[in-house]
């Protein structure tokens, strides 16, 4: 029996489940990280530039090339190790140094990336940041006194996490070197890829959050002008109501209100659309790392509850305002073209009413018409006959006027009937 035919794509979707593997640290190390946006019309952006860009570093430390059209790709460099992640919108760097370097979160990490090759990325840093990994001190006060040494502690946020495995800390605040700052204190003995997750998480969540907010600040960008025509829109529904405006010009406005509701719409569906997505992904990956409270500090979850939340709950309800006025709109509009078209229908009733009462007139005016043409045209009848008979009245004994008024009637009768067969066959060729 031959085996079974696969479908073209099994290999390729098995595999999709395995890429983007999570990379393996044993502590003391330090990351880098680094993610880079197109500015504008990022989804739609030529990729293969994301490629080209990665490609001028692996460059500069005579590192292979990926395979054509890869996605993810990682490799040595020098004496560090690339993790390089291509995704909808941005492209993401990371680089893991080994050991902690003579200062904690040192700017110098960064210049594993060179100025010119930054200068030339195809887009501009939506984050970066300077990951500490270092061994768990054996108090938990070290860890704290540590955490108040590095990070900024009005906004600081410090969880165990993974059932104590690890502490992790971060106050999601841009240092003078324009990154942010992590420190992951894992226990001696947590396994390489446990660290490597919990660093990956950390820098997905950062990522995750730094995108969401940029729908919040698009909503902010749009929320003046989403409250004039909510205004206007009001104030046109007032006048269909209580206003004497035509109500040509009232729907005319409408559907300029709603054409503009219309465009916002288009313009922001995908922005607002990624923000719930991102959001979404942000709270996922602060809940797989099982986060608990540590030295009274408040969580990553509690930051976001905080901070994060309230915006997010803002570019819902901008979402949800800008769906509400558009259906506003286009019910006032055919609630609009409704009266329009109820008026124009009793505009045509009394149309058809005037042309019914004209119509009869005409009919009326029609048989006036045709009672004259038979008394006209019998009476020339009568004159003619009365020329071919006068010669026989001596002959019978009877005088013209008395042969004329006998003449009368069968000429009458004969011009009667002739006119009305003329319109029957007239009518019947009409119809």
């Amino acid at each position: 029996m031959p085996p079974v035919q696969d479908h073209p794509l099994r290999y390729q979707l098995a595999n999709e489940l395995h890429a983007r593997p999570f990379p393996s640290l044993r502590a003391p190390c330090r990351a880098v990280y680094l993610a880079v946006k197109k500015a504008q019309d990022a989804a739609s952006r030529d990729r293969s530039r994301d490629l080209a860009h990665l490609t001028g570093l692996l460059d500069r430390y005579g590192t292979p090339h990926p395979q054509p059209g890869a996605t993810h790709f990682s490799a040595a460099i020098g004496q560090h190790v690339l993790k390089w992640e291509q995704h909808t919108e941005f492209v993401t760097y990371t680089v893991f140094l080994g050991g902690l370097g003579e200062r904690p979160f040192d700017p110098a990490d960064f210049d594993v990336f060179p100025d010119d090759w930054l200068q030339s990325a195809p887009g501009v840093r939506v984050t970066s940041a300077l990951i500490r990994i270092c061994e768990r001190p054996d108090r938990d006060s070290d860890v704290n006194h540590l955490a108040n040494d590095w990070l900024v502690a009005e906004s600081m946020a410090v969880s165990r996490v993974l059932d104590d495995a690890m502490v992790v800390a971060g106050d999601f605040r841009i240092d003078q070197g324009g990154h942010l700052r992590f420190a992951v204190f894992p226990r001696r003995d947590v396994g390489e890829r446990r660290v490597g997750r919990v660093v990956q998480r950390l820098c997905e969540i950062e990522t995750y959050k730094a995108l969401s907010m940029l729908g919040f600040t698009r909503v902010r960008g749009i929320a003046g002008r989403m409250t004039e025509i909510d205004e206007d829109l009001t104030r046109l529904m007032t006048e269909m109501t209580h206003g004497d405006a035509p109500e040509e010009d009232t729907l005319q406005a409408l559907l300029q209100v709603s054409s503009e509701l219309e465009t916002l719409s288009a313009q922001t569906a995908f922005r607002l659309g990624a923000t719930g997505a991102y959001e979404a992904l942000v709270t996922q990956r602060i809940a797989v790392l099982r986060e608990e409270r540590f030295e009274g500090r408040q969580t990553f979850r509690e930051f976001m509850a905080r901070r994060f939340e309230p915006a997010m709950r803002t570019v819902k309800s901008a979402e949800k305002r800008l769906e509400t006025m558009s259906a506003r709109a286009m019910r006032a509009g055919d609630l609009l073209r409704t009266r329009v078209e109820v008026k124009r229908s009793a505009q045509n009733q009394d149309l058809l009413e005037s042309m019914d009462r004209r119509a009869d007139l005409q009919l009326r005016l029609q048989h006036t018409v045709e009672g004259l043409s038979v008394v006209a045209i019998s009476y020339y009848a009568v004159s003619l006959l009365g020329y071919l008979l006068y010669p026989l009245a001596g002959t019978i004994g009877m005088s013209k006027g008395m042969l004329t008024a006998f003449a009368v009637p069968p000429v009458v009768l004969a011009v009667w009937l002739g006119l009305r067969r003329i319109r029957a066959s007239v009518d019947n060729n009409g119809h």
